[in-house]
Parts: C-alpha cells; structure tokens; sequence
C-alpha cells in the first residue's frame, strides 16, 4: 500500500503512527495491497477553505474525504479492485479541542479522525440512523482492534 502522510499543520503529527493505523484500517477492510492513500494535516484557515469550497459549510471541519477510485470493502474469497482510494485532510487543531472534549485526547481523537476517514473513502455514510449504526459500530470495532494491539 502506498501511504503518504503530509504534515502541513505544524502539530509534530507522528506520521509513522498514522501511517501505520492506515494499513491497519486498510488491511482489515480487505482494500487492495496495492491501493493509494494520502491523508494531509493543516491548519483551521485551510481546512476552512476546503470545507467552504467543496462541501459549501463555513469554518473549519475535523476531517474532510475525498474518495478517488471509489473503492470499496473487499470481500471474503474474492480479489479487491486495485486504485487509489483517495485524500483525507485532517485538521489537528480542531481534533485537539474534540479530544479534550471528549475525554480521550488528541492521538485517540486524530485514530478515530483517520478511520472514519477511510470508511468514508470506501463509501460509508452516516446520514441515515442505520448507516449511523454500521459506519460507526464498524469504526469502534476498528479502533478497539487496533488499540488492542502491542504496538499501536
């Protein structure tokens, strides 16, 4: 998998870390050894600016898909399909107040940040209560996975 981790947001994001959460999340949802991703961490001024340019929201966002080849979930005994799944941009600073929030922190915040990013890629939604229900159900049993692991 081709994963490349850009950090624009002058945070210190441990890219290894998160590339790694990446082919975790990737490996699991079946995608293609071969697939493309890249995920882009930067500031609340350009995350605003994408939020307003390609969803038409104002302000800064948590994180923003933008799938490619629109490729999906691989499935037991059969070949994923081979392409780019695309770009996540992630804003640290507003993950960071998220976290606090939340009571988890920014690393737990920016983990679920990137997986629900990649569900989105692979063309999960959450607009409807039972896709709510799988994408998010999916991606705590992604995110449990993946902190259950030693080297996470």
């Amino acid at each position: 998998m081709s994963i490349e981790i850009l950090d624009e947001s002058g945070s210190g994001l441990d890219v290894q870390h998160f590339a790694r959460l990446s082919r975790f999340v990737m490996d699991q949802m079946r995608v293609h050894p071969l697939a493309e991703l890249c995920i882009k961490a930067v500031d609340e001024d350009t995350i605003a600016e994408l939020n307003e340019k390609w969803m038409d929201k104002e302000g800064p966002t948590d994180v923003l898909a933008f799938p490619m080849d629109e490729l999906r979930p691989g499935l037991v005994n059969e070949e994923p399909e081979e392409g780019v799944l695309g770009d996540l941009v992630l804003c640290v600073s507003v993950a960071e107040r998220q976290g606090e929030t939340a009571g988890h922190g920014t690393l737990a915040e920016l983990e679920l940040l990137t997986t629900h990013g990649i569900l989105h890629l692979l063309g999960y939604d959450h607009a409807e209560p039972e896709e709510h229900k799988v994408m998010f159900g999916l991606q705590d049993q992604l995110l449990a996975q993946w902190r259950a692991q030693p080297d996470a």
